[in-house]
């Protein structure tokens, strides 16, 4: 494990421990400032096509009435540019005074011209001044300069005019639109990402322009956390204004998955106080994106408060890439095992068979075998009230100790022991035994479990600043050298289903992408109101959200991954009717990512990490790729989707579907 000592204030956050919000500079957007003491902003951006003026106003008002602050609109060209106006006089004219935010890619003639308009524009330095050919360039020193003269020269009119109108500006990195320029000096990475925008913020500072919010985004919930972490660092060692930042996960996809993706990026960056204005973007009408973000803001309006956890020496995690932390194999657990889904249903007695659907193992009593999709939990938790039929293979029994230790079959099961009974038991499994422990019992547990060597920890907190302190738990362990496997348990009693994934994607999620945590249970706590088949549903939630939260931060893959834009007035096609029809044909194929694009602005970019992808290039035209390659160019709408599956059929990656 690489190991790097940090000042305690963590080198890219006020503090590892205490929750505090990085202080920024206040940037003013009309009525509506961003940074400094104010409250973390909400904001969205408009699906309708930006010269539909009536269309574009009735869904800004949606969006408005959902709870967003700031509502941003593609100008693609000087015409949609020009329209922002009618767009934002129509809303004034029946009441809605909420700033708008111009959203330009490759015109900066359309951002000097919005620029007059709207209150903020935000431009993409990976394509404001350059136009992406995938190629690799050996530059000098000298050519290097010259080609950020040319980037001053046409940036500067832009600058003057905002400086002019009081106009605020987004410099917003996308991870799948940096410049050749920047790929071949920095190659695809965060460091690349965050000079990206520094190389525009340079001449912003030298024009004495500080009306700026920064963005680095990217669909890789790994990459965007590195680079926000290492913009703040960059920012604070080279002598930058603290400058507020603008928090999103592109092309994060729909519902339940597009949630967990978003609460893993975003989530992890608010726990560490970094954050001043959220976009949630999903694949559904903008409307919806708002309360989700708020979702996720609101957890931290008081966490201020939370109890006090052990301050930091060193910081043995190195917050800029990922590495895992080294960790010996307990049975199937750490090593080079990916991590563990263990479903908690000791809530229920008199289990049967038929309710293993819940964690997605399926008995067909016609063929008398069991079948498992891709959510099929790895370990099933079930306390005090044991399983009474045979399990399907694979799939392994946890029970209390007390019941494991006089039930019979103590090979096939496993014992979960609390603390106090793990150091006097007088006996424990051969393989594998779970120690449940809090962290402010870490050190007992780190001497207990040195001796006996087959233990998994399930670790939880009870602090309300839940996954910093469970982090600081795990740089105890790395402290003392202790190598024993962790399964992060969390529980979110009383809490809706959208809050419980959006809580256990930031919690655990937010340890995952730091190389933290070995698997992952989120516990059943039922409300005593609730009956069997809501206990039922929510199990099955648990054991969804577990594995979308280990997909989402790129620990294990176990289905089919969406890399889909939230739609924008560039789109060319109904993306939301189309992405479930990619899905519906598409959602067997265990780990393969499919890129499902709106428009060619990001599309090639973004979907860089698929394996196939979907862009739409002109009306009812579609481009497919694979990997960053076009295979086939203008496929009518009506046809895409089979040729896509015709692309991975010849790539040797399609399987028929099963009916289950």
């Amino acid at each position: 494990m690489k190991s790097q000592i940090m000042p305690l204030d963590g080198g890219y956050c006020n503090s590892l421990t205490q929750y505090s919000r990085r202080v920024t500079i206040p940037v003013r957007v009309g009525d509506v400032w961003i940074g400094g003491d104010h409250p973390i902003v909400v904001q969205s951006m408009t699906t309708v096509d930006t010269m539909d003026t009536q269309g574009s106003v009735e869904q800004c008002i949606r969006m408005i009435e959902s709870g967003c602050q700031l509502i941003r609109i593609t100008a693609p060209s000087l015409k949609e540019a020009e329209n922002l106006r009618n767009i934002k006089e129509e809303l004034r004219k029946r009441g809605y005074n909420t700033p708008l935010v111009a959203d330009i890619h490759f015109t900066p003639n359309a951002a000097e011209l919005a620029a007059k308009i709207v209150e903020k524009v935000r431009i993409n330095p990976g394509n404001y001044a350059d136009k992406k050919k995938f190629e690799v360039i050996d530059y000098t020193d000298a050519s290097y300069a010259e080609e950020l003269e040319r980037i001053r020269e046409r940036f500067l009119p832009l600058i003057k005019i905002c400086k002019e109108h009081g106009t605020a500006m987004r410099i917003g990195t996308n991870h799948g639109s940096l410049s050749d320029r920047i790929m071949s000096r920095y190659g695809d990475t965060p460091l690349g990402m965050v000079e990206s925008a520094l190389e525009f913020l340079r001449i912003c500072e030298d024009e004495k322009y500080h009306e700026i919010v920064i963005s680095m985004k990217s669909s890789n919930t790994q990459v965007m956390v590195q680079a926000y972490r290492l913009l703040v660092q960059k920012l604070d060692e080279g002598g930058f204004k603290p400058y507020p930042l603008h928090l999103g996960v592109t092309e994060a996809g729909e519902a339940e998955d597009g949630r967990i993706k978003s609460a893993v990026g975003i989530g992890t960056l608010l726990e560490d106080g970094l954050g001043d204005t959220v976009r949630v973007s999903l694949t559904e009408d903008p409307e919806f994106e708002a309360p989700v973000a708020r979702a996720l803001i609101d957890r931290y309006t008081s966490r201020g408060a939370h109890a006090p956890i052990a301050p930091l020496v060193s910081y043995p995690i190195h917050p800029f890439e990922y590495t895992k932390r080294q960790v010996r194999e307990v049975y199937n657990f750490g090593g080079q095992n990916v991590p563990r889904v263990i479903a908690d249903i000791s809530a229920l007695s008199q289990v049967t068979d038929r309710e293993m659907k819940a964690v997605g193992h399926f008995y067909l009593p016609e063929l008398d075998k069991w079948k498992m999709n891709d959510l099929g939990c790895d370990f099933i938790y079930s306390g005090v009230n044991p399983i009474p039929f045979m399990l399907p293979n694979g799939m392994k029994e946890i029970q209390n100790y007390s019941v494991w230790k006089v039930v019979g079959d103590q090979l096939n099961k496993f014992p979960l022991f609390q603390l106090s009974e793990y150091q006097d038991a007088p006996e424990v499994h051969q393989e594998l035994n779970f120690l449940a422990v809090s962290t402010a019992d870490i050190d007992q547990a780190i001497s207990l479990v040195g001796v006996r060597k087959g233990t998994v920890l399930l670790l939880s907190s009870s602090n309300a600043h839940g996954m910093p302190d469970l982090r600081r738990a795990f740089v105890a362990l790395m402290e003392a050298n202790c190598t024993a496997p962790v399964v992060v348990q969390v529980s979110y009693p009383a809490h809706t289903a959208d809050q419980t994934m959006l809580y256990a994607a930031t919690d655990v999620g937010g340890l995952l992408v730091d190389g933290l945590g070995d698997g992952i249970v989120i516990s059943l706590n039922p409300d005593p109101s609730q009956d069997r088949k809501q206990v039922l549903e929510q199990i099955k939630l648990h054991n969804s959200v577990s594995f979308g939260v280990l997909q989402a931060a790129r620990t294990r893959m176990s289905k089919t991954e969406y890399i889909s834009c939230p739609s924008c007035g560039r789109t060319l096609f109904d993306l939301q009717e189309t992405t479930a029809m990619i899905r519906k044909r598409t959602d067997h194929l265990k780990g393969v990512k499919i890129g499902i694009m709106g428009c060619i602005v990001n599309g090639p970019g973004e979907m860089a990490d698929a394996d196939y992808g979907y862009v739409g290039s002109g009306k009812g035209k579609i481009t497919l790729y694979k990997g960053k390659e076009v295979v086939k160019r203008s496929v009518a709408s009506e046809k895409a989707v089979d040729e896509l599956i015709n692309i991975i059929r010849e790539d040797g990656k399609w399987l028929e579907p099963e009916a289950i």
